[in-house]
């Protein structure tokens, strides 16, 4: 189990009330993409590939983002982990999930640079077919999604360890590579589709890493703009942000 925290978790600027106005009901939809689904017997090759891959002894999931407020399954232990060389950023364009094509949300990822500190998940032992086919359907639900995972080195207390992340160096037309975190909020702030808004995301991630003793410093600072842009806006009105790259088929995360 992991260590209480020895401090008190800070107030978000970006509270409950923001994320009730940002968010709205808006039902499912099927976007037009040029992406295939995954089937089956492509989920079960990928989780015999993760199970030859994976390091000797137990099974971790390094968890950043959603995967901290929202597993998929029950842990063994969290560990505090670093993952150096990567850092988070809302970095992908959706038009559906947490976002319409009239105003497209971000997901969240690894990019290069940097630090990430997060938790490593342990899988019980017995569980991690089932484990890994779960988390595969729910992070990559398309066949040219299926190559976004990495092994990568953790760094723990108790000595370095190797786990699975998903969605770290994603590439392609809709990535907004270091895009500036003022036009991220604007766009963020306005973005909701049938699974909630991005502003409900962004709330719960922060929120989660204060109650772990996790601070990153750009989504700190990313749900403070998104709280100013949200009073912005009219009570009840939605506002459209249009991306230049509004034509491009969407990216779209499950998590």
């Amino acid at each position: 189990m992991m260590n209480k925290n020895r401090f008190t978790p800070r107030t978000l600027h970006l509270t409950p009330n923001h994320v009730a106005r940002a968010t709205r009901p808006v039902e499912d939809f099927a976007y037009p993409s040029a992406f295939t689904r995954a089937t089956d017997e492509d989920y079960a090759t990928l989780v015999e590939q993760l199970m030859a891959e994976r390091p000797e002894g137990p099974l971790h999931i390094f968890a950043y983002g959603s995967l901290i407020w929202k597993p998929t399954f029950e842990p063994v232990t969290k560990r505090r982990a670093v993952a150096r060389g990567w850092h988070r950023q809302f970095c992908m364009l959706i038009r559906g999930h947490r976002g319409t094509p009239e105003a497209p949300g971000l997901m969240m990822a690894l990019m290069s640079g940097g630090r990430c500190v997060g938790l490593a998940l342990e899988v019980a032992a017995g569980t991690e077919r089932q484990v890994l086919e779960d988390l595969c359907r729910r992070e990559l639900p398309f066949v040219e999604t299926l190559a976004d995972h990495r092994w990568l080195q953790l760094d723990t207390v108790e000595g370095p360890i190797r786990g699975l992340v998903f969605w770290a160096g994603p590439t392609g037309p809709n990535i907004r590579r270091s895009f500036p975190l003022p036009l991220a909020a604007a766009q963020m702030a306005r973005a909701c589709g049938p699974r909630g808004s991005t502003a409900e995301y962004l709330h719960n991630t922060v929120r989660s890493l204060e109650e772990h003793g996790i601070r990153d410093r750009n989504l700190w600072t990313l749900q403070r703009l998104v709280a100013e842009e949200i009073n912005t806006m009219p009570l009840g009105q939605v506002q459209r942000v249009e991306p230049s790259a509004a034509s491009q088929p969407p990216v779209m995360p499950v998590n």
